[in-house]
Protein backbone atom coordinates (compact mmCIF):
# COMPACT_ATOMS: atom_id res chain seq x y z
CA UNK A 1 0.00 0.00 0.00
CA UNK A 2 3.00 2.36 0.50
CA UNK A 3 4.10 2.16 -2.79
CA UNK A 4 0.59 2.64 -4.32
CA UNK A 5 0.03 5.72 -2.50
CA UNK A 6 3.76 7.24 -3.29
CA UNK A 7 2.37 6.24 -7.07
CA UNK A 8 -0.38 8.02 -7.03
CA UNK A 9 1.58 10.85 -4.70
CA UNK A 10 4.09 11.05 -7.86
CA UNK A 11 1.36 11.43 -10.25
CA UNK A 12 -0.56 14.48 -8.70
CA UNK A 13 2.35 16.51 -8.46
CA UNK A 14 2.14 16.48 -12.42
CA UNK A 15 -1.51 17.44 -12.10
CA UNK A 16 -0.90 20.42 -9.65
CA UNK A 17 0.90 21.89 -12.44
CA UNK A 18 -2.14 22.33 -14.60
CA UNK A 19 -3.52 25.31 -12.95
CA UNK A 20 -0.52 27.72 -14.03
CA UNK A 21 0.86 25.69 -17.01
CA UNK A 22 -0.20 27.96 -20.00
CA UNK A 23 0.62 24.79 -22.26
CA UNK A 24 -2.10 22.86 -21.06
CA UNK A 25 -4.80 26.08 -20.92
CA UNK A 26 -3.72 26.11 -24.43
CA UNK A 27 -4.05 22.47 -25.46
CA UNK A 28 -7.80 22.54 -23.76
CA UNK A 29 -8.47 25.44 -25.65
CA UNK A 30 -7.26 24.03 -29.06
CA UNK A 31 -9.40 20.80 -28.14
CA UNK A 32 -12.26 22.74 -27.51
CA UNK A 33 -12.31 25.37 -30.30
CA UNK A 34 -11.53 21.80 -32.82
CA UNK A 35 -15.04 20.72 -31.15
CA UNK A 36 -16.71 24.08 -31.64
CA UNK A 37 -15.27 24.06 -35.67
CA UNK A 38 -16.05 20.08 -35.99
CA UNK A 39 -19.45 19.59 -34.48
CA UNK A 40 -20.61 22.94 -35.65
CA UNK A 41 -21.53 21.56 -39.11
CA UNK A 42 -24.17 19.16 -37.00
CA UNK A 43 -25.73 21.72 -35.15
CA UNK A 44 -26.15 24.16 -37.48
CA UNK A 45 -27.32 21.60 -39.99
CA UNK A 46 -29.89 20.76 -36.94
CA UNK A 47 -30.70 24.76 -36.82
CA UNK A 48 -31.14 24.76 -40.57
CA UNK A 49 -33.75 21.60 -40.91
CA UNK A 50 -35.50 22.73 -37.26
CA UNK A 51 -34.87 19.37 -35.71
CA UNK A 52 -33.20 18.18 -32.62
CA UNK A 53 -30.38 15.78 -31.90
CA UNK A 54 -29.90 13.14 -29.63
CA UNK A 55 -27.17 14.54 -26.90
CA UNK A 56 -23.94 12.38 -28.35
CA UNK A 57 -24.77 12.82 -31.50
CA UNK A 58 -22.13 15.83 -32.16
CA UNK A 59 -20.13 13.37 -30.74
CA UNK A 60 -20.57 10.86 -32.72
CA UNK A 61 -20.95 12.01 -36.22
CA UNK A 62 -17.51 14.17 -35.50
CA UNK A 63 -15.14 11.45 -34.02
CA UNK A 64 -16.48 8.87 -35.99
CA UNK A 65 -14.15 9.93 -38.73
CA UNK A 66 -10.26 9.11 -38.67
CA UNK A 67 -9.78 12.98 -39.47
CA UNK A 68 -11.37 14.59 -36.72
CA UNK A 69 -9.97 11.57 -34.63
CA UNK A 70 -6.27 12.73 -35.91
CA UNK A 71 -7.31 16.49 -35.47
CA UNK A 72 -8.06 15.98 -32.37
CA UNK A 73 -5.02 13.90 -30.99
CA UNK A 74 -2.19 16.33 -31.84
CA UNK A 75 -3.54 18.19 -29.22
CA UNK A 76 -1.75 15.57 -27.33
CA UNK A 77 1.53 16.63 -28.75
CA UNK A 78 1.17 19.64 -27.07
CA UNK A 79 -0.21 19.01 -23.68
CA UNK A 80 2.42 15.67 -23.03
CA UNK A 81 5.81 17.62 -25.30
CA UNK A 82 7.74 18.18 -21.95
CA UNK A 83 7.39 14.95 -20.22
CA UNK A 84 9.25 13.60 -18.14
CA UNK A 85 8.61 17.31 -16.19
CA UNK A 86 11.64 17.25 -13.97
CA UNK A 87 10.58 20.16 -12.08
CA UNK A 88 12.40 20.88 -8.50
CA UNK A 89 10.69 18.52 -6.58
CA UNK A 90 11.62 15.35 -8.92
CA UNK A 91 14.98 14.81 -7.24
CA UNK A 92 12.97 14.65 -3.71
CA UNK A 93 10.99 11.93 -4.93
CA UNK A 94 13.26 9.68 -6.65
CA UNK A 95 15.41 10.04 -2.99
CA UNK A 96 11.88 9.02 -1.00
CA UNK A 97 11.47 6.66 -3.30
CA UNK A 98 12.85 4.21 -6.36
CA UNK A 99 12.76 4.82 -10.45
CA UNK A 100 9.97 2.15 -10.23
CA UNK A 101 7.46 4.24 -8.29
CA UNK A 102 8.47 7.64 -10.16
CA UNK A 103 7.95 5.77 -13.36
CA UNK A 104 4.71 4.27 -12.31
CA UNK A 105 3.17 7.50 -11.19
CA UNK A 106 3.86 9.19 -14.61
CA UNK A 107 2.49 6.18 -16.12
CA UNK A 108 -0.64 6.83 -14.21
CA UNK A 109 -0.71 10.69 -15.13
CA UNK A 110 -0.21 9.71 -18.69
CA UNK A 111 -3.09 7.48 -18.46
CA UNK A 112 -5.63 10.10 -16.06
CA UNK A 113 -4.67 13.12 -18.41
CA UNK A 114 -5.26 11.21 -21.52
CA UNK A 115 -9.02 9.74 -20.13
CA UNK A 116 -9.41 13.50 -19.21
CA UNK A 117 -8.76 15.02 -22.16
CA UNK A 118 -10.95 12.72 -24.31
CA UNK A 119 -13.90 13.18 -21.43
CA UNK A 120 -13.54 17.11 -21.97
CA UNK A 121 -13.86 16.39 -25.67
CA UNK A 122 -17.00 14.09 -25.18
CA UNK A 123 -18.79 17.14 -22.47
CA UNK A 124 -17.94 20.06 -25.38
CA UNK A 125 -19.69 18.47 -27.74
CA UNK A 126 -22.61 17.99 -25.95
CA UNK A 127 -22.71 21.44 -24.07
CA UNK A 128 -22.25 23.11 -27.77
CA UNK A 129 -25.36 20.94 -28.89
CA UNK A 130 -27.06 23.73 -26.15
CA UNK A 131 -30.89 23.35 -25.97
CA UNK A 132 -31.24 21.24 -28.84
CA UNK A 133 -30.68 17.99 -27.56
CA UNK A 134 -32.73 15.50 -26.15
CA UNK A 135 -31.03 12.45 -23.77
CA UNK A 136 -33.01 9.41 -25.05
CA UNK A 137 -31.12 6.41 -26.16
CA UNK A 138 -32.62 6.56 -30.09
CA UNK A 139 -31.25 8.18 -33.68
CA UNK A 140 -32.91 11.68 -33.71
CA UNK A 141 -34.74 12.73 -37.11
CA UNK A 142 -31.42 14.76 -37.78
CA UNK A 143 -28.89 11.69 -38.12
CA UNK A 144 -32.13 9.64 -39.97
CA UNK A 145 -31.57 12.82 -42.42
CA UNK A 146 -27.81 12.68 -42.83
CA UNK A 147 -28.04 8.75 -43.30
CA UNK A 148 -30.06 7.90 -45.36
CA UNK A 149 -30.92 10.95 -47.74
CA UNK A 150 -26.66 11.33 -47.79
CA UNK A 151 -26.66 14.96 -47.26
CA UNK A 152 -23.90 13.78 -44.53
CA UNK A 153 -21.59 13.33 -47.29
CA UNK A 154 -21.90 16.39 -48.56
CA UNK A 155 -21.52 18.02 -45.61
CA UNK A 156 -18.36 16.52 -44.46
CA UNK A 157 -20.58 14.45 -41.72
CA UNK A 158 -19.77 10.52 -41.68
CA UNK A 159 -23.37 9.02 -40.95
CA UNK A 160 -23.23 5.67 -41.67
CA UNK A 161 -26.55 3.89 -42.46
CA UNK A 162 -24.95 0.97 -40.60
CA UNK A 163 -23.66 2.86 -37.65
CA UNK A 164 -27.42 3.84 -37.49
CA UNK A 165 -28.78 0.23 -38.23
CA UNK A 166 -27.11 -1.59 -35.96
CA UNK A 167 -26.40 0.28 -32.97
CA UNK A 168 -27.88 2.92 -30.38
CA UNK A 169 -26.38 6.26 -29.40
CA UNK A 170 -24.95 5.25 -25.84
CA UNK A 171 -23.31 2.11 -26.69
CA UNK A 172 -21.66 4.02 -30.08
CA UNK A 173 -20.76 7.01 -27.99
CA UNK A 174 -19.03 4.12 -25.15
CA UNK A 175 -17.29 2.58 -28.18
CA UNK A 176 -16.00 5.38 -29.87
CA UNK A 177 -15.16 6.87 -26.43
CA UNK A 178 -13.01 4.05 -25.84
CA UNK A 179 -11.23 3.81 -29.28
CA UNK A 180 -10.67 7.17 -28.85
CA UNK A 181 -8.90 6.36 -25.53
CA UNK A 182 -6.83 3.84 -26.91
CA UNK A 183 -5.46 5.81 -29.49
CA UNK A 184 -4.73 8.87 -27.20
CA UNK A 185 -2.90 6.16 -24.73
CA UNK A 186 -0.70 5.01 -27.38
CA UNK A 187 0.55 8.33 -29.38
CA UNK A 188 0.87 9.54 -25.40
CA UNK A 189 3.04 6.69 -24.35
CA UNK A 190 4.95 7.05 -28.11
CA UNK A 191 5.75 10.66 -26.84
CA UNK A 192 7.04 9.80 -23.62
CA UNK A 193 9.07 7.22 -24.18
CA UNK A 194 11.25 9.24 -27.22
CA UNK A 195 11.71 12.11 -24.71
CA UNK A 196 13.19 9.47 -22.40
CA UNK A 197 14.42 7.55 -24.97
CA UNK A 198 16.36 10.52 -27.68
CA UNK A 199 15.58 14.15 -25.52
CA UNK A 200 12.82 15.66 -26.46
CA UNK A 201 12.12 13.86 -29.41
CA UNK A 202 8.73 12.90 -28.57
CA UNK A 203 6.77 15.19 -30.72
CA UNK A 204 8.74 14.15 -33.64
CA UNK A 205 7.72 10.60 -32.83
CA UNK A 206 4.44 11.51 -32.21
CA UNK A 207 3.68 13.29 -35.29
CA UNK A 208 5.60 10.84 -37.70
CA UNK A 209 3.01 8.23 -35.63
CA UNK A 210 -0.23 10.35 -36.69
CA UNK A 211 0.90 10.86 -39.91
CA UNK A 212 1.19 6.90 -40.44
CA UNK A 213 -2.40 6.52 -39.79
CA UNK A 214 -3.24 9.30 -42.13
CA UNK A 215 -1.23 8.15 -45.18
CA UNK A 216 -2.74 4.12 -44.57
CA UNK A 217 -6.40 5.37 -44.32
CA UNK A 218 -8.23 3.86 -47.49
CA UNK A 219 -9.20 7.30 -49.37
CA UNK A 220 -5.69 8.61 -49.64
CA UNK A 221 -4.15 5.62 -50.91
CA UNK A 222 -7.36 5.42 -53.32
CA UNK A 223 -6.50 9.02 -54.37
CA UNK A 224 -2.85 8.46 -54.82
CA UNK A 225 -2.75 5.21 -56.96
CA UNK A 226 -6.39 5.29 -58.57
CA UNK A 227 -7.61 1.87 -57.79
CA UNK A 228 -10.56 0.33 -59.10
CA UNK A 229 -13.79 -0.62 -56.92
CA UNK A 230 -11.94 -3.90 -56.30
CA UNK A 231 -8.70 -2.70 -55.53
CA UNK A 232 -10.27 0.16 -53.22
CA UNK A 233 -12.25 -2.69 -51.34
CA UNK A 234 -9.03 -5.09 -50.58
CA UNK A 235 -7.03 -2.16 -49.57
CA UNK A 236 -9.77 -0.62 -47.04
CA UNK A 237 -9.81 -4.16 -45.26
CA UNK A 238 -5.64 -4.11 -45.50
CA UNK A 239 -5.14 -0.73 -44.13
CA UNK A 240 -8.66 -1.16 -41.62
CA UNK A 241 -5.89 -4.25 -39.60
CA UNK A 242 -2.95 -1.69 -40.28
CA UNK A 243 -3.59 1.50 -39.45
CA UNK A 244 -4.14 2.92 -36.06
CA UNK A 245 -5.98 5.71 -36.82
CA UNK A 246 -8.40 3.52 -38.73
CA UNK A 247 -8.71 0.94 -35.62
CA UNK A 248 -9.63 4.41 -33.64
CA UNK A 249 -12.81 5.14 -36.41
CA UNK A 250 -15.81 3.26 -35.27
CA UNK A 251 -17.22 2.66 -38.56
CA UNK A 252 -13.78 1.19 -39.68
CA UNK A 253 -14.90 -2.39 -37.94
CA UNK A 254 -16.68 -5.76 -38.32
CA UNK A 255 -20.45 -5.03 -37.87
CA UNK A 256 -21.04 -8.83 -39.07
CA UNK A 257 -20.36 -8.65 -42.84
CA UNK A 258 -17.16 -7.77 -43.69
CA UNK A 259 -13.06 -8.80 -42.92
CA UNK A 260 -12.12 -5.29 -40.90
CA UNK A 261 -11.23 -5.65 -37.32
CA UNK A 262 -13.70 -5.98 -34.60
CA UNK A 263 -14.37 -3.88 -31.50
CA UNK A 264 -12.51 -6.18 -29.02
CA UNK A 265 -9.66 -6.37 -32.06
CA UNK A 266 -8.78 -2.66 -31.52
CA UNK A 267 -9.25 -2.64 -28.24
CA UNK A 268 -6.58 -5.31 -27.81
CA UNK A 269 -4.63 -3.95 -30.30
CA UNK A 270 -4.19 -0.34 -28.31
CA UNK A 271 -3.62 -2.31 -24.98
CA UNK A 272 -0.90 -4.67 -26.28
CA UNK A 273 0.58 -1.34 -28.17
CA UNK A 274 0.69 0.73 -24.92
CA UNK A 275 1.56 -1.90 -22.70
CA UNK A 276 4.61 -2.22 -24.60
CA UNK A 277 5.41 1.06 -25.13
CA UNK A 278 5.08 1.34 -21.12
CA UNK A 279 7.29 -1.69 -20.60
CA UNK A 280 9.87 -0.28 -22.92
CA UNK A 281 9.85 2.90 -21.09
CA UNK A 282 10.44 1.02 -17.68
CA UNK A 283 13.53 -0.49 -19.23
CA UNK A 284 15.03 3.17 -20.48
CA UNK A 285 14.45 4.63 -16.89
CA UNK A 286 17.03 2.16 -15.82
CA UNK A 287 19.99 4.20 -17.20
CA UNK A 288 18.47 7.55 -18.25
CA UNK A 289 20.63 9.83 -16.98
CA UNK A 290 18.11 12.94 -15.06
CA UNK A 291 19.09 15.81 -15.52
CA UNK A 292 17.50 19.07 -13.23
CA UNK A 293 17.80 22.02 -15.39
CA UNK A 294 15.13 23.93 -13.40
CA UNK A 295 16.87 23.17 -10.03
CA UNK A 296 19.08 25.88 -7.90
CA UNK A 297 22.85 25.89 -7.44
Amino acid sequence: MAKLRQIVVISMTNFSRWPGSPQIWLSFCLGFIACFLLSGKVVDFAGEQETVLQLFEPFIWTFGDANSILLISLCLLLLFADLPNLNNEVPLLLVRTSRFCWMAGQILYLILATAAFVGFILISTCLLCGTRAFPGNMWSETAAILGYSRIGESIAVPAFVKVLELTFPYPCTLHIFGLMLGYSLVLSALIFFFNLLKGRMGMLAGAVFSGFGFFLTPKVISDWFHLSTMQENIANILFGWLSPLNHATYYMHNFGYDNLPRLIDSYGFFAAASLLIYLLAFWRVRKYSFNFTGTER
